[in-house]
């Protein structure tokens, strides 16, 4: 492409208002600093409000010896880039789904990116929902399976492919997330397992991200399979670090077959410099309080139904507010901000067109005042 392409490109974008910059701001605990007026951010994904616990922080820095302490692992975990932190957070998650293995990966990209590729092959049908995040689009796009998409949440659809086109492969995985991240709602991944165990004959798997459940959902905040009780019977469960647990990095609970099988075939974990160990540290450090987070867990579940004054659907803590064209979710986040709530406008191509919409993302250090305020404020848009 020529940068006259590019410019051209841009315009357009810029035209439609869906162009896209990278907001220039500055953090203060429960809020950010931009335009020199003081916020409550609400465009994170800091769920449980880890990110501004400063006792918890302190508590991590006592714990390490700087001494000891690595920044970069400067190699592949298949070179001399693994630590024994590293081991010790895949052994500990596996023990807390109760699966054979865990394996980690930089980020909730690499790890959809990589894993869907190296587990299908050109005999493999994946049946992925419409609606999934870009990171499994494009490891979709890079497998050499059979891709087909079902209508969002339509597990009848789902299961009407399978009748059609099992029968000509010889795997089937099914592809979902447990909260859409731009819709919030929640899959019944119960009905996604009855599919499942029906169509034994057809190697039938499934792969659930739990990217924006893990940390929030379940009595150990271990998401939706957890909520759901269908841990055992989900095969491939990814969950991410970077969002509720605020760290960095993701994960793939699985058999421990699965787990080698990746280690040897998925590029995004082969080709890649490994985390740096003190971000281990933190994670490892995060995870063995997890059951430890129901407060907030559950402040977070009193929170979101009292949205339902606005959408009747709401069924998670991301809160979509549907406004319609880029210029309307750009001028009514403008608007929010104004009144001190850090919100961006999300547009296409994140979401279809004609669904530009406000994305609430609520954590549990929001107040009831500033929530009935952004109630108050939402209900005028």
């Amino acid at each position: 492409m020529t940068y006259d392409e590019m410019n051209e490109c841009l315009d357009a974008l810029r035209k439609n208002n869906n162009l896209r910059t990278i907001p220039a701001v500055r953090h203060e605990g429960r809020f950010v600093i931009a335009d020199g007026r003081k916020m409550l951010n609400l465009s994170s994904n800091d769920y449980l409000g880890l990110a501004s616990d400063r006792s918890l922080k302190e508590e991590f820095a006592d714990s390490i010896s700087c001494a000891d302490c690595r920044f970069g692992s400067t190699s592949s975990r298949l070179l001399t880039g693994n630590y024994e932190v590293m081991n010790e957070c895949e052994n500990l998650l596996a023990r807390m789904y109760g699966t054979e293995s865990a394996l980690v990966f930089d980020s909730g990209y690499h790890a959809n990116s990589g894993i869907l590729p190296a587990i299908s092959g050109p005999s493999t049908l994946i049946l992925a929902d419409k609606l999934v995040h870009a990171s499994i689009i494009d490891g979709l796009q890079l497998s050499r399976g059979k891709v087909m998409r079902f209508r969002h949440n339509d597990f009848q659809h789902a299961e009407s492919l399978i009748e059609r086109y099992a029968e000509s492969f010889n795997d089937v995985i099914i592809v979902t997330e447990s909260i859409f991240s731009m819709d919030g709602d929640v899959t019944d991944l119960k009905r996604l397992v009855a599919i499942k165990n029906k169509y034994r004959e057809a190697d039938v798997k499934l792969y659930v991200d739990e990217a924006h459940a893990f940390g929030v959902r379940g009595r150990r905040g271990l998401g939706v399979c957890e909520e759901q009780g269908v841990t055992g019977d989900v095969d491939f469960i990814v969950g991410t670090f970077g969002k509720a647990v605020n760290s960095v990095g993701a994960f793939v609970a699985c058999n421990e077959t699965a787990a080698t099988y990746l280690v040897n075939k998925a590029r995004t974990l082969i080709f890649t410099t490994a985390l740096p160990p003190v971000c281990w540290q933190w994670t490892l450090f995060v995870l063995r309080r997890m059951a430890d987070f129901g407060e907030r867990r559950n402040r977070l579940k009193e929170l979101w139904p009292r949205f339902k004054s606005i959408d009747g659907h709401v069924a998670s803590h991301i809160i979509p507010v549907i406004v319609g064209s880029s210029e309307n979710a750009v001028r009514k986040a403008f608007e929010l901000r104004q009144n001190g709530f850090y919100v961006l406008p999300v547009r296409p191509p994140s979401v279809p067109e004609g669904t530009s919409r406000l994305r609430i993302s609520l954590t549990a250090g929001i107040e009831d005042e500033e929530m009935y305020r952004l109630i108050t404020l939402l209900k005028e848009v």
